[in-house]
């Protein structure tokens, strides 16, 4: 007998690419497509859905909403969910509800276990930033966020990781795989 799983809301953004302005068809055929828990807005040039989504996880409320997209017709692709990988210590702060001294303070190790990962990128300037996929991982590892946290994390960095390797091989498809086989990636 199969367990019956929770659906959860699940809020999160996504990213359009190949569409500049919202029209009545566009609507019309993301709704019919099933996205009809969406909120089409455009921002900057940048049209964008924010889904409030029932599904069993985040993956799979962000992988259903990314194909109705695909399947909607409308000459669009995803161009990634609105969800920063990199983080300063201001941002890991907020996101697990601390202070900024407590994250220095783990950055340096000077509290907790030590340990903590090294910044991704900027580590000669004054603003360094994280990956927040490592950090997720170094805060769970210390019990200082949960188990669905770390995955949301690590789920959200796969994704957007897939959809900008997407985009590369149709931006620039010689030089993507050009890149690929040098790596022996492919």
């Amino acid at each position: 007998m199969a367990i019956p799983t929770c659906e959860t809301e699940f809020e999160f953004t996504l990213l359009l690419d190949g569409v500049d302005q919202i029209t009545s068809d566009l609507e019309d055929a993301l709704f019919e497509a099933g996205c009809d828990d969406a909120t089409i807005s455009l921002r900057s040039g940048r049209v964008y859905l924010t889904f409030s989504r029932s599904a069993t996880s985040l993956k799979e409320a962000i992988i259903s909403a990314i194909k109705n997209v695909h399947q909607s017709g409308i000459g669009a692709t995803v161009l990634r969910v609105d969800q920063c990988d990199l983080v300063t210590p201001s941002e890991i702060a907020r996101r697990i509800n601390r202070s900024r001294q407590l994250v220095h303070q783990y950055i340096t190790g000077r509290r907790g276990p030590g340990g903590f990962p090294a910044p991704a990128c900027n580590v000669t300037g004054s603003a360094p930033r994280w990956h927040w996929c490592e950090v997720a991982d170094w805060l769970w590892k210390n019990g200082i966020i949960n188990e669905e946290e770390l995955r949301e994390a690590q789920e959200l960095t796969v994704i957007n990781s897939v959809l900008e390797l997407e985009r590369q091989r149709r931006e620039s498809p010689e030089l993507t795989q050009e890149i690929m086989k040098a790596l022996s990636l492919c």
